[in-house]
């Protein structure tokens, strides 16, 4: 179909918007030209007009071809539900090979084949077996490189951070909270013995995003030259059966091995989503094994303060929640004015400056997330950088500088509280999010 074609399409459209033979052709036009988006787009008009089936294998087909992986598998694990065909079968296999989920992807294109021999494909099959072969390569390759690493100079994962609670700003709460779980039993062991506290503990730290969560977690262990140890979600999963709970039991013992450590799970809610939202039985075990692990009922737990972050708390199971585990739940805000001063002036260290007027700029960048400070002084640096080059020479920042940054930037915290306020209104029977509401004024 030829461009002159496609307009024709679309001006029918205008004038009979409701007509899903058209809005489906025109779709159809589009993913074989290969242009993905615009197909996107209408399949989700023509899907508003009719639920058929096979507009939602199409939306599927392309999320698939953007490389959004995990929208196109939610989609054709619902199509399954309904409609258990060995074509979606095939379509999960293809999904789960391009996002390296080799694993599902043989059991996927297996049962697919089963049900419909026309299905089987020698190019499919080269691909998972190559893929498969790779696979097994790398893992024997970065197994032996890490044995040989850790023989040399022990492993890489634990580190010992040097920044401090005084190189964060404000947070003054979240600090104390911290201080009472690990840096007052530390100074003051006599005391907490004889109160019967260990030292260690859970903590789990959520708020918006950019909000200074994983500094404040490394900070935590260079106040008390403890050792750290980060978790990523990348650390943890794999996708053998049975590895995933092997790796975090790993990075527990590396943790017990390396006391007084902080071991720090950024998003933690990707490890411990809730497990009734979870289809697959891989996922229910891996939390099992995080809430074992938590216990320390095997081994012992002492000396480790296990700091979780999280911008979604309410995607985390609740027995997260259970005394004993991450049993202090804490809000990091964004920073207040005075924060934001603090946080601006340390950007603003090494760089040429005169007259900044911090007060007025903390004062107008109020809900600002730390990271949207940052954005703010590149965007600063940006708008100064021209009018150096053109003169040759490294011209100041001032004020007006950044009165004009602000006008182009918007704190990101504010998409995070409308969602946040919904569950603080609504899904707050604890009191969790209590903390919220007051910060909202809203109570």
């Amino acid at each position: 179909m030829n461009q002159s074609q496609l307009d024709a399409l679309r001006e029918a459209l205008q004038f009979s918007p409701q007509n899903l033979p058209l809005r489906r052709m025109l779709a159809d036009a589009y993913f074989q030209l290969a242009r993905y988006e615009e197909a996107l787009d209408e399949y989700k008009s023509a899907l508003q007009l009719s639920a058929d089936p096979d507009l939602k294998i199409k939306l599927a087909e392309c999320y698939l071809q953007l490389s959004n992986y995990p929208t196109a598998h939610v989609i054709a694990e619902e199509l399954l539900e309904t409609n258990p065909s060995p074509q979606i079968l095939f379509l999960l296999a293809r999904i789960s090979l391009a996002s390296n989920d080799l694993q599902s992807a043989n059991s996927y294109y297996k049962k697919a084949t089963a049900q419909d021999h026309t299905l089987t494909q020698a190019e499919f099959e080269s691909q998972l077996n190559q893929a498969i072969r790779e696979s097994g390569q790398a893992q024997t390759s970065a197994f032996q490189e890490e044995i040989d690493r850790i023989e040399a100079e022990g492993s890489g994962l634990v580190e010992k951070p040097r920044v401090t609670f005084a190189e964060v700003g404000g947070l003054s709460a979240v600090k104390e909270e911290i201080a009472l779980k690990v840096i007052h039993p530390i100074n003051n062991p006599e005391i907490y013995k004889a109160f019967g506290k260990k030292i260690g503990g859970g903590i789990l730290l959520y708020g918006p995003p950019g909000c200074g969560k994983t500094l404040l977690a490394r900070a935590t262990a260079g106040e008390i030259k403890a050792n750290f140890i980060s978790v990523g979600i990348n650390d943890v999963l794999d996708m053998w059966m049975g590895n995933s709970e092997k790796n975090l039991h790993d990075l527990f013992q590396q943790a017990r091995m390396n006391t007084p450590c902080v071991l720090f799970f950024d998003e933690v809610d990707a490890l411990g989503a809730s497990r009734t939202d979870l289809r697959k039985a891989a996922g229910r075990t891996l939390i099992n094994q995080f809430l074992d692990e938590l216990d320390g009922v095997k081994y012992s737990n002492e000396g480790i303060l296990i700091l979780g972050a999280t911008n979604t708390p309410w995607y985390l199971d609740t027995a997260f929640r259970r005394p004993g585990r991450f049993d202090r739940i804490v809000f990091v805000t964004p920073p207040d004015a005075e924060a934001r001063m603090d946080i601006l002036k340390i950007l603003m260290e090494d760089k040429p400056t005169e007259g900044i007027d911090y007060t007025h700029i903390a004062k107008q960048s109020d809900g600002y997330s730390g990271a949207d400070l940052r954005a703010l002084v590149d965007i600063a640096v940006e708008q100064k950088l021209p009018e150096s080059l053109r003169l040759g020479k490294v011209l100041p920042l001032t004020t007006s500088d950044f009165k004009e940054a602000l006008k182009k930037h918007r704190p990101t915290t504010k998409e995070w509280f409308a969602t946040a306020k919904n569950y603080a209104l609504y899904s707050n029977e604890s009191g969790l999010y209590d903390d919220i509401l007051k910060y909202l004024k809203l109570k």
